[in-house]
């Protein structure tokens, strides 16, 4: 292994916050070091965005157990187990430091896509990251955002 930590441990071992439905395993220590940096506002939103990924993988068929780990740096998900899927990745770009962002493979056209269809909604940096709005944000558009990149490599076979 390359320091990644597989969710499917977690599952087993940590205990999982349960929200309503929703399985999402205890955060590890390096995934909540890493978020510590970041501004309280800008935790909670991590916090939830992550919570959204994991919900997302295991509502959608395919995906599997994530794999979440460190890369960079930053809090990172993977669809090890099943490959059904590009890496999702949290952080903050150095041109807005204050704004949540989630970054996508740039050989993907994901970003591309999204920005078709959230341009209105979300800013967008190159064709790697999407940046979230500092309040509120529509949780729906970012589901679909998480959803395309889980199941990436699936659709395009």
């Amino acid at each position: 292994g390359h320091g990644c930590c597989s969710a499917r441990a977690f599952f087993l071992g940590h205990g999982c916050e349960r929200r309503g439905d929703k399985m999402t395993p205890a955060m590890p220590d390096p995934i909540a070091k890493a978020l510590a940096q970041f501004t309280a506002p800008m935790q909670i939103q991590f916090a939830e965005i992550r919570a959204m990924i994991f919900d997302s993988a295991a509502r959608t068929e395919g995906v599997g157990a994530l794999t979440e780990c460190l890369k960079w740096g930053q809090p990172a998900y993977l669809t090890e187990a099943s490959r059904s899927g590009s890496t999702i990745r949290l952080g903050a770009l150095k041109s807005a430091p204050e704004n949540c962002a989630v970054f996508f493979n740039c050989q993907t056209t994901l970003v591309e896509g999204f920005r078709t269809q959230f341009g209105d909604v979300f800013a967008f940096e190159g064709n790697r990251a999407l940046i979230l709005p500092q309040d509120a944000f529509p949780r729906d558009a970012l589901a679909l955002c998480l959803q395309a990149a889980l199941t990436y490599h699936r659709r395009k076979r």
